[in-house]
């Protein structure tokens, strides 16, 4: 077997620091790729009421992730061990209308819902393409004695941060959006941002710091010397 094809085989702080930047980045998109219902504590917004009186069955909470969404109640209320929200999904897209079942639950409009959910169909797919390209790029930063194999794992780290940034602006905006958009149906409803937001933030930073040293590695540059070595 040719050194270069052999993992860690040379440049290893470098394609350790890569590893380690890219498998967070890994996880975090795909926390949110599968995010609520698949996972309920990852959501990326929430639309919620705050109620006067004692505490009843009616929903006042409605969480959205990538795959669906989910209604909670006072009685009910989402915990990170006990979760068990009346939920929408999992399923691809936000093409058919959600059951009345939820909607007289809420006491919410078919219009106040669709505001919510306009543009998580766009950010579906991009979440998981993502997560496959870190993936990819955690994989061959293992083999950065070769040139070509650096080259290749830049360019992933490059599409993967791309991907990210572009995720996070589409979520940033989908929570504006709601946030103008949803008193105008009631203004007794607030939009919080969700957690999978700022896990984006963190994949989005980890994969633009991977690009960095990955970048360093391919122009021979900041410190990094044009030979294969082991440290």
């Amino acid at each position: 077997m040719k050194p270069e094809h052999k993992p860690l085989n040379a440049y290893r702080k470098i394609s350790l620091i890569c590893v380690f930047l890219l498998l967070a980045a890994f996880v975090l998109l795909l926390l949110v790729g599968i995010s609520l219902p698949i996972v309920h504590p990852v959501y990326i917004i929430r639309v919620y009421a705050t109620p006067s009186g004692p505490a009843t069955s009616l929903g006042t909470e409605l969480r959205f992730g990538v795959w669906g969404v989910c209604a909670y109640s006072q009685l009910n209320p989402p915990s990170v061990l006990n979760d068990d929200g009346l939920c929408y999904g999992p399923r691809l897209g936000y093409q058919d209308v959600i059951p009345s079942v939820i909607l007289a639950q809420i006491g919410l409009s078919q219009g106040l819902i669709d505001a919510a959910l306009k543009g998580l169909l766009v950010v579906l797919i991009i979440h998981i393409v993502a997560a496959g390209f870190s993936l990819a790029g955690l994989f061959t930063s293992l083999f950065l004695a070769s040139h070509s194999m650096t080259i290749l794992s830049l360019l992933l780290s490059v599409i993967t941060a791309i991907l990210s940034t572009v995720v996070f602006v589409i979520d940033i905006v989908v929570a504006a959006v709601a946030r103008v958009k949803i008193p105008e149906f009631s203004n007794d409803l607030s939009v919080g941002v969700g957690n999978a937001v700022w896990m984006v933030l963190g994949a989005l930073v980890a994969s633009w710091l991977g690009v960095i040293f990955l970048s360093a590695r391919a122009c021979f540059c900041c410190g990094v010397r044009r030979r294969d070595y082991k440290f």
